[in-house]
């Protein structure tokens, strides 16, 4: 089998930075391009990725230097493309809805258009989302219902249906997997589990939105990381896939188990607010269909995980106690 090259847009991101860390070490690949709107962040964040040999990085927009990106593309030619870049975060997105739509769903569209001119194109892996099914009472097959709750998750259902369309009926060569919310060390500090350990680390409250009763379905980055590596190395195209574990964990319990593996008492660690506007109650996936293509399962347990959590809280604490904590929309 001759050797791939990646390239993964939205490289910049923590998600990314796994997938380009996993492909590394266990794809054989020729290389591994992150591409991403800035320069990668510092060390806690890039977790010095770009020191890796056999990656490259470039600040490309997608939206607003696809003419820039392109040259790129068409000078390292990627077998494989994998897309995380997007206007993130479900909670933010009802104002300034149309950011969402600008870079999710039309930035996208224009991309992919320009790739169905390029013949060096094997697979273009699009990451979608798990909350364009909604909030549901069941494990959810990939054949669910539609009902995103967001201006977000509507936005990635738009690019979504946009593929599954020219896969039918312009052939082009793509597979959809919606993952869970995934997890990592250098992930950004507005999201609740690295929230919770810098919280732990430096005697701060966690808030707890509505007491942390919403039910979420959580992956390791690493386990992402190597769902994406196995559909680009077998599964079929035009393909779509869910990614998450067995069941869905509430929020509560998660803090419960960041609180554990700090070794401090659960209220010592949190408090109490408002719910969010929009919250979904449970996110909840069937991932049957991507373990019978391709084998792929969850391998990353909690404890695991959380115990990587909090030795990169406690490497890069004098670095990231002071990085702010909220998200911030930009263009």
């Amino acid at each position: 089998m001759s050797q791939k090259t990646y390239c993964i847009l939205g490289g910049g991101g923590s998600f990314g930075i796994h997938t380009a860390m996993y492909l590394l070490e266990n794809a054989n690949p020729k290389k591994v391009i992150g591409i991403g709107r800035n320069g990668l962040r510092s060390e806690p964040f890039s977790l010095n990725v770009d020191a890796r040999d056999g990656y490259e990085y470039y600040a490309r927009h997608l939206t607003y230097e696809l003419d820039l990106l392109l040259e790129v593309l068409d000078r390292e030619k990627p077998d494989v493309i994998i897309n995380y870049a997007a206007q993130g975060e479900g909670a933010v997105s009802w104002k300034h809805s149309w950011r969402f739509f600008e870079t999710n769903s039309m930035g996208l569209a224009r991309l992919t258009e320009e790739l169905m001119s390029r013949d060096w194109l094997d697979r273009f892996i699009q990451i979608g989302t798990s909350e364009m099914y909604g909030s549901v009472n069941h494990a959810v097959t990939e054949d669910e219902p539609i009902k995103p709750s967001s201006p977000y998750a509507a936005s990635k259902v738009a690019f979504d249906m946009y593929l599954m369309s020219v896969h039918k009926f312009l052939q082009f060569p793509m597979n959809i997997i919606r993952p869970s919310n995934a997890y990592c060390p250098g992930q950004l500090l507005h999201r609740v589990i690295p929230k919770a350990i810098l919280c732990g680390l430096t005697g701060q409250k966690l808030p707890l939105h509505g007491g942390g009763k919403a039910e979420k379905s959580y992956i390791h980055a690493r386990d992402l990381g190597r769902a994406i590596h196995l559909v680009a190395e077998g599964a079929p195209l035009g393909t779509v896939y869910n990614a998450g574990p067995e069941t869905p964990t509430s929020i509560r319990e998660v803090v419960e188990r960041c609180a554990g593996a700090l070794n401090m008492p659960f209220e010592s660690l949190c408090e109490v607010t408002e719910d969010r506007l929009g919250q979904d109650s449970r996110y909840w996936l069937d991932s049957s269909a991507i373990k019978e293509a391709v084998g792929w399962e969850p391998q990353i347990g909690w404890d695991e995980g959380l115990a990587e959590m909090v030795d990169w809280g406690k490497q890069y604490l004098n670095q990231i106690k002071d990085v702010p904590t909220d998200y911030v929309l930009r263009g």
